[in-house]
């Protein structure tokens, strides 16, 4: 018999910050569930970032009528998975007896179970593909698409976007015909925490500053007297593990300004995306200096409230990735008995029509021994998120979407007085000082030979993932923030 809890929540508009409805929810207190007994697998997918954004892309493009759709009490639309008792909840008396000596036997998928969420989604998956008819995407199992439509499912929330408005009412009729109870919030707002807002010009600004107003508060910066910043982090010095400074004063909860940022970076912030990997990164033993570059990082934010990414159409673009590699870039001589200050950090950028799509600024894993395998360890990277979009594009195009090229065109620095990533990735021979390279990062060799990609230089002054290395000057982030995000 599993306990009941009580959860009450108020529900804030996303932009005014204004309670808009109380609510109550009874749950099951999953924390005391028991695998083999009360449940078995717990994974559920949701939609990526990656592909709700092309969607964004594709509506720019060809003007789709987007609408957004919620839920009402998701979970509990779904039966129950297996037989499960809970407790009579407080504020609950049995007339006739005790209490303690009656049960609820669940009929329905009460929130707090640890599988709620993949029983709600193979439930709604069932009802879409087999009584609306919808397909479901063999690339990301969270898009699906029926006649010109396409469907993009974030566990109760989704978007509906397509060229026909009349197509996506009869869906809408139909959804309510099959018994979901669905809200529609209308046209595309908020998202998961993301203000879009559609500009005069037909782009789709992407901003979050209620999140970010939560981390200057957090950091104790959200007020008027507080300095601004031109630039995320500063340029002139190396962040690394300080291991003889002062420990952080825990003026503020570190770890969860981190997560904040995080998820403000991955959604629509690329320009902060490399210090926030690099504070992120010494988050279990911060000291002084990461507190400091936190709050200037913060001020940095505070001068850039409102700003975000504009996926800004550019019909003169297809399917590109940009990509480069900072060799050894966090070498430190006084933490030289620290093996991370010898690894590499690669960036790339994969844009879709000028739209950024998907970015990533991260540690490579193993210590690469020259700029030429650095470089060539990110491009292996930066493919391995950019096949599967190639493979989504390619779906689309036969589902007779207006896809015009699938091809990517992947752009890598040439560097030092050769082209050898350049080289390695299209000439395809065995070389001594790279052979063992052969087995991890040539997975996108037949792609190449295929000619499903393409590869090509791209000077250091025109590469876009450049930000995503390191920490930048003024003069270059003015001049790549632009062309990635649009401001």
């Amino acid at each position: 018999i599993l306990p009941t809890v009580w959860q009450m929540k108020r529900k804030r508009d996303i932009k005014t910050r204004k309670v808009k409805k109380y609510k109550a929810r009874l749950n099951i207190d999953g924390s005391r569930m028991e695998k083999g007994v009360h449940y078995w697998d717990t994974y559920a997918p949701v939609a990526s970032w990656n592909s709700i954004r092309l969607l964004l892309a594709m509506k720019a493009m060809h003007n789709w009528h987007p609408l957004q759709l919620d839920f009402v009490l998701a979970f509990p639309q779904a039966p129950v998975e297996r037989v499960l008792y809970m407790s009579i909840p407080k504020g609950f008396e049995i007339e006739k007896g005790r209490t303690q000596d009656y049960v609820l036997k669940l009929h329905r998928n009460v929130y707090g179970q640890k599988q709620a969420g993949r029983v709600w989604n193979k439930y709604l998956v069932n009802k879409l593909t087999r009584e609306l008819k919808f397909e479901q995407s063999q690339v990301d199992e969270c898009i699906f698409y029926r006649g010109q439509t396409m469907y993009a499912l974030y566990t109760d929330d989704s978007i509906l976007a397509g060229p026909d408005q009349s197509e996506i009412d009869q869906i809408i009729k139909e959804m309510k015909a099959a018994n979901l109870d669905i809200t529609i919030e209308g046209d595309l707002q908020d998202f998961l925490g993301v203000n879009m807002d559609k500009q005069e010009d037909g782009s789709i600004h992407l901003t979050q500053p209620h999140l970010i107003d939560q981390i200057l508060d957090d950091l104790r910066l959200n007020n008027d007297n507080v300095s601004e910043k031109i630039t995320p982090a500063t340029s002139s010095k190396l962040l690394s593990r300080h291991s003889d400074s002062e420990p952080f004063d825990n003026s503020f909860n570190y770890r969860s300004v981190i997560g904040k940022l995080n998820y403000l970076e991955k959604s629509s912030r690329s320009d902060i995306a490399y210090i926030v990997h690099q504070l992120a990164r010494f988050s279990s033993d911060p000291k002084k200096e990461h507190g400091q570059a936190l709050r200037w990082l913060g001020r940095y934010l505070k001068a850039t409230r409102s700003k975000g990414t504009i996926l800004r159409v550019d019909e003169s673009k297809d399917l590109e990735v940009y990509v480069d590699a900072d060799f050894s870039g966090n070498w430190d001589p006084k933490e030289a008995q620290d093996r991370d200050t010898a690894r590499s950090r690669h960036g790339f950028i994969i844009t879709y029509a000028g739209c950024a799509i998907l970015w990533k600024s991260q540690m490579q894993t193993e210590i690469a021994l020259s700029s030429t395998e650095s470089e060539y360890t990110g491009l292996s990277y930066a493919l391995r998120d950019a096949i599967p979009i190639m493979e989504l594009l390619k779906e689309l195009k036969t589902k007779k979407f207006p896809v015009r090229s699938t091809i990517p065109k992947v752009h890598c620095k040439v560097f030092e007085d050769n082209s050898g990533a350049l080289e390695m990735a299209t000439v395809h021979k065995s070389r001594p000082r790279t052979k063992h390279l052969n087995v991890k990062l040539h997975h996108f060799r037949d792609y190449v030979t295929r000619k499903e990609i393409s590869i090509h230089p791209i000077d250091t002054s025109m590469q876009l993932a450049d930000y995503l290395t390191k920490a930048v000057n003024w003069v270059t982030l003015s001049r790549l923030r632009p062309l990635v995000m649009g401001w």
